[in-house]
């Protein structure tokens, strides 16, 4: 299961490329990812169906109990079916519904492609945690799918809302989760499901998850996303939202069922809302003239008529559930195909002007009439076997809802029927279309799924056999068994009833629409959903008006003040510091400590810039050799370069700025800033005071040398902790440091990246050549681009000298850091020094010429490479980002211990120096171009 969803995305990530070589012919390629998971799934019935369904556990962090857990049972057999199935068609299908060397379809691809592989996670996922990040994965790629054409304003506002709407209800949904998880103690779904917890906070848990469903499945008030999201391509709307991610929430409901339908809540909520969505989803669909449209609508209230089915917490309403699901799933999918033929063919999806189509194009006009016969509950068809089931359910239990269930029917049949007939039918005063018909690669997808839905009502056994089993955690007697004739009942009249009043809305249609036109429009959820996001962002611009004023010194010293007033209010309260304090190990720790007290006194008190950067890196120093007096080289070493590092930015920075700090009278506020500095230093100190004195137990760091060697196969502890035992903590830190270097390039950068990186392939600046200034010796590349004031000879032939060293040292300090002090990150630092150094000497073209490669190459490949090592622990079948030491004998080098954390300090070097070429190419290059165009202009 696990390598299914990996393979879903490699897909995705060879999309753009495959689709950009080949084009449309890139989509059936495609379409093969989720049609080997539609065969997996199909070569893994029998075991499904005996009830040994195969299982996956990888564990992540076990520490926090949390895993990668996969179950395949009849309910996620059932979902993956048509999740592939119906992927696979639709893709296919996308190789001939777009224009060749369409621009957006490489993207389109990827994000289809990986939108089935995170439904594919969702309905496998058997952890709580695991379901909730596919839940919201294919929130996110359905924001990027309905949004496809950005250009449209209709396609952005239609993604935001359903973004926005879809998130909420997940969130709620997540908060729901924790609840139950803690509740029951495990986050096994599996578990959870056969011991479910009681009380309040369970049952308000429950209805925490049935807003995540709700919001999903579009169910009433939040369906008016679904209708909106309309404006996505047709291939989206037949997979999303008709096979896949509406059909999530009712997933979810079906899931949960078993052990939650009896709480008071979910009855109110399952039935009342399900219900009320599948009668405002009829009706509304009878007033509309895009068959697009009417379709959404329709989705809608059957998404209502399922939600009730699959919640209800019977077997016999759960069997009808399962039918009408798979039935759903297919004829609706072909119709929204068969739409997107009829736009594709014609140019309009508008019933008023369409006509004669089932003459040009007669066997599209078969398929979508097979499909909406389906929906429509026709005899012979699945859809039939499903209502019928239905009406059986609450036939005997609930009538009242069977009553509002017949009545939601009728108005399905009355908008199939004006779907068959809108699209196909003659019209009078209508000029039939004279489109070309649809080609055989076009028309083959809504065929196999009409052909499904109609061959499906006879074979409605392939069908009764998983539903049957999904049953059996369902309380209550046995359903009866799904099937295409149960004879002469009191359903089949109800059948009868239904079909014969629909044919006569369908017949009276103009007189429905006389009707509802005078009738009076209820409130619609869209305007209700404006106002409030009008609302909130009307909120945000007043809390923001009265609490962000622009002023620095003032949200520091807010922050600060909360510092000494919360946190250092509770430590004066408790007093929790230790008697036997000793202020100094030695006279050397006194003296620096002076040193650093002076210095940063002398640092607030500065007027210039550069003074003030000056004395803030000797505190840095100064910490550095704490350090060394507490015999820790390593930190030492890190501390120090950082601070070198830190420094130089600093210094490239003030460049832009003004030499002096501002001169306006501050006397005023000087004591308040003086006192409330003094008052966090105090705070900071009594806050170590209590860390150091509030151990209870043996430090741990003891037996950490011995831990480092026996766990990750180094002597140098603070490295091994950083690659192996804290390696999550690094990678996190990691990505900070890409996002700030990304964040860096973006503010001093004002020209195109894509003119910056052909420059720096030609080893010169975009818009100019780089000038000859001076002659002579040149002991770097481009020194001679430098102008003769600016020249130091001594400082280049040092440079070239020594800047190969100390690339060789940077390297040494990689790969023996795990053994001595270094590591990646000291020694990315070292390399970047090497680099600054090389700027300074020779300019920004000597930079260049020294650095032909683009600084996001560099950020881009540390962070994979320090990534892609945490999957080497789950190959071996040991934890993500474990290290996994290998020994073995070499003829020349003897015998070679090699760690496989190594390769994640070489991703962290390369993203440092990356991070380092970055800051000098923007910090320094890109403003020395600025400052001299500034000069010359």
């Amino acid at each position: 299961m696990l390598i299914l969803l990996t393979v879903h995305a490699v897909a995705a990530v060879l999309a753009v490329p495959l689709v950009r070589r080949l084009d449309r012919r890139a989509f059936p390629l495609l379409a093969l990812v989720p049609a080997a998971t539609t065969v997996w799934a199909a070569v893994q019935g029998p075991a499904v169906l005996a009830g040994n369904g195969p299982e996956l556990v990888v564990p992540w962090v076990p520490s926090l109990q949390a895993e990668l857990a996969f179950r395949l049972d009849p309910l996620s057999w059932v979902l993956t079916l048509l999740v592939g199935g119906v992927g696979a068609l639709v893709l296919f299908y996308c190789g001939s519904y777009f224009p060749a060397r369409n621009p957006g379809s490489a993207r389109f691809a990827a994000v289809l492609t990986a939108f089935t592989g995170a439904m594919t996670g969702l309905v496998l996922a058997d952890d709580l945690v695991q379901l909730y990040v596919f839940w919201e994965l294919t929130t996110v790629f359905s924001y990027l799918l309905i949004g496809y054409d950005s250009h449209e304003r209709a396609a952005r506002r239609a993604a935001t809302q359903a973004l926005v709407v879809t998130t909420l209800g997940g969130l709620a949904m997540l908060v729901g989760l924790i609840v139950l998880g803690q509740s029951a103690g495990t986050y096994r779904l599996s578990a959870l499901l056969a011991e479910f917890p009681t009380g309040t906070a369970a049952t308000v848990a429950v209805v925490l998850v049935l807003v995540g469903a709700v919001s999903k499945s579009a169910l009433v008030p939040f369906h008016f996303w679904l209708p909106a999201a309309m404006a996505a391509p047709t291939p989206v709307s037949a997979y999303l939202h008709a096979a896949a991610m509406v059909k999530a929430g009712v997933y979810l409901v079906a899931r949960f069922a078993p052990a939650a339908a009896d709480l008071p809540a979910w009855q109110v909520t399952v039935i009342g809302l399900g219900l009320t969505t599948m009668l405002v989803g009829g009706y509304r669909s009878l007033r509309q003239h895009d068959v697009k449209l009417l379709l959404a609508f329709g989705t809608v209230s059957q998404l209502g008529f399922l939600i009730v089915l699959v919640g209800a917490g019977t077997k016999a309403a759960t069997a009808a559930g399962i039918a009408l699901l798979v039935a759903h799933a297919t004829f609706k999918a072909a119709l929204f195909l068969v739409v997107g033929i009829v736009d594709h063919q014609t140019g309009t999806r508008d019933l008023r002007e369409l006509s004669g189509l089932g003459r040009r194009m007669p066997l599209l006009a078969v398929v979508g009439t097979v499909a909406a016969a389906s929906m429509a509950g026709v005899p012979i068809t699945l859809g039939f076997v499903a209502k019928e089931a239905a009406y059986e359910a609450f036939l005997h239990d609930r009538p009242w809802v069977l009553a509002v269930l017949v009545l939601g029917s009728v108005l399905t049949a009355a908008y199939s029927a004006r779907f068959a007939w809108g699209t196909f039918a003659r019209k009078p005063g209508v000029p039939d279309s004279t489109a070309p018909r649809p080609s055989a690669a076009l028309i083959a997808a809504p065929l196999v799924l009409a052909a499904a839905t109609l061959l499906l009502g006879p074979l409605a056994g392939l069908v009764d056999r998983p539903a049957v089993l999904i049953t059996h955690g369902v309380p209550g007697e046995e359903a009866e068994h799904l099937a295409l004739w149960h004879g002469f009942t009191t359903v089949l009249l109800l059948t009868a009833v239904t079909l014969g009043l629909a044919g006569a809305l369908f017949a009276g249609r103009s007189a429905v629409e006389r009707v509802q036109a005078r009738l009076p429009h209820p409130p619609a959820a869209d305007q209700a959903y404006r106002r409030s996001v009008r609302a909130v962002d009307r909120v945000a611009v007043e809390v923001t008006g009265a609490t962000q004023r622009g002023s620095l010194p003032i949200y520091l010293a807010s922050i600060l003040l909360v510092v000494v007033l919360v946190p250092g209010g509770a430590l004066f309260r408790t007093r929790p510091w230790p008697d036997d304090v000793v202020l100094a190990d030695s006279v050397g720790q006194v003296l620096v400590g002076i040193v650093v007290v002076t210095a940063a006194v002398l640092t607030v008190r500065a007027r210039r810039r550069l003074r003030a950067v000056m004395l803030a890196g000797v505190t840095g120093y100064g910490v550095t050799l704490l350090f060394v007096l507490h015999a820790g080289p390593d930190l030492a070493l890190t501390q120090a370069l950082a601070e070198t590092i830190t420094l130089v930015v600093f210094v490239l920075a003030l460049r832009r700025l003004p030499p002096f700090f501002s001169s306006r009278p501050l006397v005023a506020t000087r004591w308040i800033r003086i006192a409330i500095g003094v008052a966090v230093g105090i705070c900071t100190s009594c806050a170590a005071l209590a860390a150091s004195g509030a151990r209870v137990a043996v430090p741990t760091s003891l037996d950490l040398p011995r831990w480092a060697y026996e766990y990750g196969g180094g002597k140098n502890v603070v490295n091994v902790t950083l690659v192996d035992a804290r390696a999550w903590d690094t990678m996190g830190e990691i990505s900070v440091l890409l996002v700030a270097a990304t964040g860096v390039a973006s503010l001093v950068f004002r020209r195109r990246m894509g003119s910056i990186d052909r420059a720096l392939a030609a080893h010169t600046d975009p818009d100019e050549a780089p000038p000859q200034r001076s002659r002579g010796a040149n002991w770097l590349p481009a020194s001679s681009t430098v102008s003769p004031e600016r020249r130091s000879v001594v400082f280049e032939v040092v440079t070239r000298l020594t800047f190969h060293a100390i690339l060789v040292l940077s390297l040494y300090l990689v790969f023996a850091g795990h053994n001595s002090p270094g590591g990646g990150f000291a020694g990315g630092l070292v390399a970047g020094l090497a680099l600054l150094v090389r700027y300074l000497a020779g300019g920004r073209y000597e930079f260049n010429t020294a650095v032909p490669v683009n600084a996001g190459w560099l950020l881009g490949s540390g962070l994979f490479l320090s990534a892609g090592t945490g999957l080497v622990g789950i190959l071996i079948g040991q934890d993500v980002l474990q290290t996994a030491i290998v020994e073995f004998d070499v003829v020349v080098l003897g015998h070679v211990k090699l760690v496989t954390s190594v390769f994640f300090d070489v991703g962290v070097y390369l993203l440092v120096v990356g991070l380092v070429v970055d800051v000098i190419r923007s910090l320094g290059a890109e403003i020395d171009r600025q400052i001299e165009e500034e000069v010359s202009a």
